[in-house]
C-alpha cells in the first residue's frame, strides 16, 4: 500500500489540476455592501439582489475576496485546500453560527498570486478560511458551495494608496476567470447605529452627504477623492471611522480600466449609519 503522504500529494495534484484556471474574457468586479451577519440567513432586498447580479454575471472559475474582516500585519492570501468557515462575530441567534459554506480553496491559484504580485510581498496562509465578510455574501451569489473561494488580506499598517495600487496588480485573474469581490461598507460607523431603526431605510445626514458624494466620485472615476477619503471633511469622517470596511472598495476600483461601465445596486442606507450600497464594475 502507498505511504500516505504519497496518497496525500496525489489528491492534492488532482485537486489542483480540477481548480486549473483557463483563458476567459474579462469578468467583471464586484463591491458587495455587507452590513449585518444576519444577511447570511435572512431572506431581504439585499439578498436578492444579491442572486440576482450573479445570474446577470459569467460564472466564474474561481472567487477572490477582499474581507472587511481580516486584517492583517502584511498581505496574505489564504491557501489551504479546503477553507473552514469561520464565525466571527458574537449576540447572534444559533441558527447564525450553525451555517457552514464549504467551497474548497485553490492552492494554485493562491501560489499563483503570490508570485504574480509585486507591489508588496503576498504570503500564503494555511490558518484562517472564510469570515463573515466572506461567506455570508457569497452563499447568495453560489449557493451549492462548489466555486473555489480564497481570500486576501487588508494589510493593517498600511495607507488606501497602498490598497488600491496592490489591487492593480490583480487585474489579469479577470481574464482567467476569477471573480474579485470586495466586502465592506462604504458608511460603516457602530458606535452611531440607531439600533431601534436596524431594519429601516434610513440615514443620518452626515451618512447620506457621505455616501452621495462617494457615488458620485465612484460614477465620475475621482478614484483620488476617495483614496484621500481622509481629507473629505466631516461627514467623511463621521462615515469612515476606521478604514477596514471602506478598503475593499478601494480594491475594486483599483480593477476599474478605461472604458467599463459602473453600476450601483442595493443602494439605501439602514439603521442610520451604515450604507447597503454595492459596486459592478464590467466591460
Amino acid at each position: 500500500m502507498a505511504p500516505f503522504s504519497s496518497i496525500a500529494m496525489k489528491l492534492n495534484t488532482l485537486q489542483n489540476i480540477a481548480h486549473q484556471l483557463t483563458p476567459t474574457s474579462k469578468m467583471p468586479v464586484l463591491f458587495l455592501g455587507h452590513g449585518s451577519p444576519m444577511n447570511a440567513i435572512e431572506e431581504n432586498q439585499f439578498v436578492k439582489e444579491f442572486r440576482n447580479i450573479a445570474h446577470k454575471i459569467p460564472v466564474p472559475q474561481a472567487i477572490l475576496c477582499v474581507s472587511a474582516h481580516w486584517e492583517t500585519a502584511g498581505t496574505f492570501v489564504t491557501a489551504m485546500a479546503q477553507p473552514r468557515t469561520i464565525h466571527d462575530f458574537g449576540g447572534f441567534p444559533p441558527q447564525l453560527f450553525e451555517v457552514q459554506y464549504p467551497a474548497p480553496g485553490n492552492p494554485s491559484l493562491a501560489k499563483e498570486i503570490q508570485d504574480n504580485v509585486h507591489y508588496s510581498n503576498v504570503q500564503l496562509d494555511q490558518d484562517w478560511g472564510l469570515d463573515h465578510g466572506t461567506w455570508s455574501v457569497v452563499k447568495h451569489l453560489y449557493p451549492l458551495a462548489n466555486i473555489p473561494v480564497l481570500q486576501l488580506s487588508l494589510d493593517f499598517r498600511k495607507g488606501p494608496q497602498y490598497h488600491y495600487e496592490l489591487s492593480q496588480e490583480l487585474s489579469s485573474l479577470r481574464n482567467k476567470g476569477v471573480l474579485i469581490i470586495g466586502s465592506g461598507n462604504m458608511v460603516h460607523n457602530l458606535g452611531k447605529v440607531s439600533w431601534k431603526r436596524l431594519n429601516e431605510h434610513f440615514g443620518f445626514d452626515w451618512a447620506i452627504e457621505a455616501q452621495e458624494r462617494m457615488k458620485s466620485y465612484i460614477l465620475e472615476g475621482h478614484h483620488d477623492a476617495l483614496i484621500n477619503y481622509d481629507k473629505q471633511g466631516l461627514a467623511f469622517q463621521l462615515a469612515i471611522p476606521s478604514p477596514e470596511h471602506f478598503l475593499p472598495l478601494l480594491y475594486v476600483l483599483g480593477l476599474q480600466e478605461k472604458g467599463e461601465r459602473v453600476g450601483l445596486f442595493n443602494d439605501v442606507p439602514v439603521a442610520g449609519a451604515l450604507t447597503m450600497t454595492s459596486v459592478i464594475i464590467e466591460s
